[in-house]
């Protein structure tokens, strides 16, 4: 199939010919033939560059109104909106920023490029845009097995469909074992398919040779080096590029120094282009390994050099990327050979095997279309363990994906915000809603019961929700909804901020060790050399925090880490550099910036709680004045406006480092 044959104006067919896409791959045109340029629901399972973009585009540019595209992660969010801003006269816009406004500068885009996390904010907030949306694509399907995110995709999806029963809903997918119950859960055609434009080859290296699935035993030179470092030699040899997949940033490192060693292509320029930043071990480590043709990529590295990274990947100006199994899921970055040396994740409590989803992702990155004449997927093995890892990922199916929506955390976020948001006002209602969830598409809604009616309890007792004659979000419930954080978080920030009202000294590490204390934050490990020297300067500064340290309730062990990471917060905040608070505290610079941007999240949505509260307490404040001059007393002090004023002071010097 031609793509002048294709429902699309004239313009669109000169922007997809002139990137040298004149006809569709088979798996495009079954997409077409199910009705994806019709208006018609498609799941499409397809390999990693079979053309799901394609897919996408056509959906969205034959749509009748506009279009949103979900992604998982904001990196991948700025690649999509590049690419969609290309084409000829349509107007794209990206929400990937704060959860606590109404986005409503989108009503004029006919796309918008968003996270899951940013449309379920969107739709609390009642954003008009959101309504109007004829056509929605979602990118990487298969994370409604996340448990994080999973429930908010499924939940979002589900409300989504109550605002527009005739929505157009297209769902792309490389890795997923049981995509025809997702197709059925949305009332979609299926279209699956293992076509790639570049073959792929899934093989186990063991002494000295990869034994792929077809049955080829091909010999590796090794010459006594390491099994990793003999098959990135191997593909570089023979004119392709290695991208390596490890457990652990250390490890990512740790052998990008190696094989930076190796001396096997030289990189001098990416190396100067990093040098300028590279102020930390982190990237001073980088900028060395790219001496020698080698980079790494994971989490900790600064924005600005994973960018460097992945473009001089994609270019081929690097031969060699050492990568954590996050980069599988995010932007595109394939290489001729794949190697999967670590096929182990820690828990916390021992090593648990990779999912066989999670490292078929990675063996999708192989082969460069256009570019490689195949691509090669090895993972390495010890002997002992070959067979195993044969039976185990190389062509085995993918595991099925799960509903992980009952449990408690998503599911009093996702109750508060559906009663909230007028999805419903009673008991029925409710379980309506969680009836057109994929949870209850897989299992029996009623499994959801006992949970729910606890989490109602619990929303009840904290003050965000009534249960007298139906349900109904009160107005702290409506505020916790409206700004995005896990009702836990909200009723923590209300108890501390009460607290802090009553302090005789509120400073910005009481207002960081506030937000730092809730649900919704992600604290730093705090090492065994760390441990005494925080717990002195807890013990010195106890007037400052909302906890009382001396009589401590819980786990002190995990305290420690929100103060660690309230400090180093109030540090940055305060003007130390990235380098200053690597030395200080060993957190990496792509690590400090996510944390100042949780916290800044954090404390726009306290300081609107501590407003709520602000407000409240005038009335309160009143009455017990009245009350006292009666008795003859005088009422307690409680200050939340210089708490509110701190909040915003905080605020605001974390956004200032942000810009």
């Amino acid at each position: 199939m031609e793509v002048r044959e294709l429902p699309l104006e004239d313009r669109f067919v000169e922007h997809f010919e002139e990137k040298g896409i004149e006809s569709l791959y088979p798996p495009q045109v079954a997409a077409v033939e199910a009705g994806v340029a019709d208006d018609q629901r498609v799941v499409a399972a397809l390999p990693t560059a079979s053309g799901k973009t394609l897919v996408a585009q056509l959906a969205m540019l034959t749509a009748d109104g506009p279009a949103l595209y979900v992604v998982p992660l904001r990196a991948l969010a700025t690649e999509k909106y590049e690419t969609f801003s290309e084409l000829p006269g349509v107007s794209v816009g990206v929400a990937t920023g704060d959860y606590d406004g109404d986005d409503d500068g989108f009503e004029d885009d006919d796309i918008v490029v968003a996270t899951c996390e940013k449309v379920d904010s969107a739709i609390r907030n009642g954003a008009e845009w959101v309504e109007r949306l004829a056509c929605v694509v979602v990118d990487e399907v298969h994370l409604l097995d996340a448990r994080g995110r999973g429930p908010t995709l499924e939940v979002t999806l589900a409300k989504l469909q109550r605002l527009r029963p005739d929505q157009q809903i297209v769902a792309l997918s490389a890795t997923v074992g049981n995509a025809d119950e997702i197709a059925d859960w949305l009332d979609a055609e299926l279209v699956q398919s293992t076509w790639r434009p570049v073959d792929l080859k899934t093989g186990v290296y063991d002494d000295g040779a990869i034994a792929f699935e077809d049955g080829e035993n091909r010999r590796i030179d090794a010459d006594d080096r390491p099994p990793t470092t003999a098959l990135v030699a191997d593909a570089l040899d023979e004119g392709g590029q290695s991208l390596v997949f490890v457990n652990s940033r250390r490890e990512a490192q740790q052998l990008a120094a190696e094989l930076a060693d190796e001396g096997f292509a030289a990189a001098p320029e990416i190396a100067e282009e990093i040098g300028p930043d590279a102020t930390t071990s982190t990237g001073e480590a980088l900028a060395s390994a790219a001496k020698g043709g080698v980079a790494f990529h994971h989490a900790g590295l600064r924005a600005e050099h994973r960018s460097i990274v992945e473009n001089a990947f994609r270019e081929r100006e690097l031969r060699v990327l050492c990568a954590t199994p996050t980069l599988a899921a995010g932007v595109n970055v394939p290489a001729r050979r794949v190697i999967v040396r670590d096929t182990e994740r820690f828990t916390g409590e021992g090593y648990d095997p990779l999912p066989v989803l999670e490292v078929h992702q990675m063996f999708g990155r192989a082969g460069r279309p256009g570019l490689d004449p195949y691509g090669e997927a090895v993972l390495v093995a010890t002997g002992e363990n070959a067979d195993s890892l044969r039976e185990r990922y190389v062509g085995a199916e993918p595991e099925p994906v799960e509903s992980k929506l009952a449990a408690r955390e998503p599911l009093r976020t996702h109750v508060l915000a559906t009663v909230a948001g007028g999805f419903a006002d009673s008991r029925e209602g409710l379980r309506d809603v969680l009836a057109s969830t994929f949870f209850a598409h897989q299992r029996d809604e009623s499994e959801l019961r006992d949970l729910t009616d606890e989490v109602l309890a619990y929303l009840d007792a904290t003050g965000m929700l009534r249960r007298d004659g139906g349900l109904a979000a009160t107005d702290l419930g409506r505020l916790v909804s409206r700004v995005y954080v896990d009702p836990l978080t909200g009723a923590e920030v209300v108890e501390a901020v009460e607290t802090a009202a009553a302090m005789e000294r509120v400073t910005a590490l009481t207002i960081l060790e506030l937000v730092c204390d809730t649900e919704d934050m992600t604290t730093q490990h705090v090492r065994n050399d760390e441990a005494g020297r925080l717990s002195e300067f807890a013990m010195r500064r106890e007037d400052q925090f909302t906890k009382s340290v001396s009589e401590f309730e819980g786990n002190f062990q995990s305290w420690l880490g929100t103060l660690k990471t309230a400090r180093l917060l109030a540090d940055w905040a305060d003007g130390a550099d990235a380098e200053t608070i690597d030395e200080r505290y060993g957190v990496a610079p792509g690590d400090v910036r996510r944390l100042a941007e949780s916290a800044a999240w954090l404390l726009s949505a306290t300081e609107v709680i501590a407003e709520h509260l602000a407000d409240g307490a005038v009335g309160r404040d009143a009455d017990a004045e009245s009350d006292a001059a009666a008795d003859g007393g005088e009422t307690a002090d409680a200050d939340y406006e210089s708490v509110v004023d701190r909040i915003r002071e905080t605020r605001e010097a974390l956004v200032e480092r942000e810009d």
